[in-house]
């Protein structure tokens, strides 16, 4: 008899956003009529760069001809889009990177779930709490936990990084051995962004104890304060022991047209100096045909010239929305992070209210949809989550609402 994976019985409930829209969903039932402002999941809602279009347009009349057509790419990426990345990352962050380390996806979000596969399942793994579900989800099916404890709200065998107020929302490190480690700057859900000497304590902690650094930068064009590092490879010698992951959704606005890149060092070293990139290369040529060429002509014309000054302004335009929050939020006394190097607003929520019951206070007097923190681990409790992707139009009303009906 076919048996399923037991360890996807450990996951506790339902993903945090079908959850939101299931609720959303349920609510609007009940009251029709009435238009929701959906400032919950980080889905982008402006139009594409010009450049960006125009670019993937080229590359649908080369694939509409039988002269130009091309089917299968490379399993690791277009040569192109790989070169555009290396040159993207020494003119801007000052980064030194092979082309060949370089693998483009169709997302950070499953490589950051993919990237678990690589690894035993004895690996002791510690998060930042909160943090991105898809961290402690995928090595929940990956088998490196017990099961969840409702008391602590958290999974036997984890380890969590308390990212709270008291410590800026940036963990220290661990304070026994562990063998991964998931870092995200600027941080989703916190907003909060690393200095360089703070990944440094991770770099040389890495480096001690043997361990593999995953870090998510896909908000780092988002970093508008000078003095924080856009890249883990910023920091000394973070290429033997870090895996960075990224992503075109947030900065060319491509949730929808899907891609992202991973960098695996030929330095890493996980037993010996270049197995992992040897590993990922594997796993990505048996499992993965490549990403969609259309996409990487998009991609990397967002990263050169008129393209990339005109997703730079996209990204001005959230910064602008998550300012209109903050500052609405803070008008009603709500304390706020985040928001100045992110597109979320951490919000503790009033009086100590627990994160869903001011998810559905917002929902029910305001109209308003955010995410309940506690969605993103223990820590994220008695906070709010808010999304600064939306319609300049839709965000202004939101705060509108929320100052009209809870000022009272």
């Amino acid at each position: 008899m076919a048996q399923v994976n037991q360890n996807f019985l450990k996951l506790a409930g339902g993903y945090l956003f079908p959850e939101i829209a299931r609720r959303t969903k349920v609510w609007q039932a009940a009251h029709p009529g009435v238009k929701v402002l959906r400032l919950g999941i980080g889905n982008t809602t402006e139009a594409l760069a010009p450049a960006v279009c125009d670019a993937m347009k080229r590359k649908i009349d080369l694939l509409s001809d039988r002269a130009t057509y091309t089917g299968y790419g490379d399993e690791q990426g277009d040569t192109a889009t790989r070169v555009a990345l290396q040159t993207y990352y020494r003119e801007h962050w000052g980064v030194e990177l092979d082309a060949m380390e370089f693998f483009i996806s169709d997302g950070a979000k499953s490589d950051a779930a993919n990237l678990q596969e690589l690894f035993g399942p004895d690996n002791i793994v510690a998060v930042q709490d909160p943090a991105y579900p898809v961290y402690v989800d995928s090595n929940v099916v990956g088998g490196r936990t017990g099961l969840y404890d409702a008391g602590k709200q958290g999974y036997k065998g984890f380890v969590y990084l308390p990212s709270i107020e008291e410590n800026g929302f940036f963990p220290s490190v661990p304070k026994t051995h562990v063998d991964l480690i998931y870092l995200c700057s600027p941080n989703n859900p916190t907003g909060a962004v690393a200095t360089k000497d703070q990944l440094q304590t991770f770099v040389d902690y890495a480096l001690r104890e043997h361990a593999v650094i995953i870090f998510d930068a896909a908000y780092s064009e988002y970093i508008t304060e000078d003095g924080y590092p856009h890249t883990i490879y910023e920091v000394p010698k973070a290429k033997d022991c870090a895996i960075e992951i990224s992503s075109f959704s947030k900065f060319a606005g491509f949730t929808g047209v899907r891609l992202g890149w991973t960098i695996v060092p030929k330095t890493l070293c996980c037993g010996e100096a270049g197995l992992l990139n040897k590993l990922w290369n594997r796993r990505q040529c048996t499992f993965f045909n490549g990403a969609s060429n259309i996409s990487q002509a998009g991609g990397v014309a967002s990263l050169t010239g008129e393209g990339y000054l005109q997703c730079r302004s996209l990204v001005a335009y959230y910064l602008e929305n998550a300012r209109i929050i903050r500052e609405g939020l803070e008008k009603l006394g709500i304390v706020c992070y985040g928001g100045v190097n992110s597109p979320y607003i951490w919000a503790k929520t009033p009086g100590g209210m627990s994160s869903w019951a001011f998810f559905d206070l917002l929902l029910d007097k305001c109209h308003v949809v955010v995410t309940p923190g506690s969605g993103f681990g223990p820590a994220g409790e008695a906070y709010i989550r808010v999304s600064a992707y939306g319609h300049r139009e839709d965000v202004v009303a939101a705060m509108e609402s929320i100052q009209r009906n809870l000022a009272s």
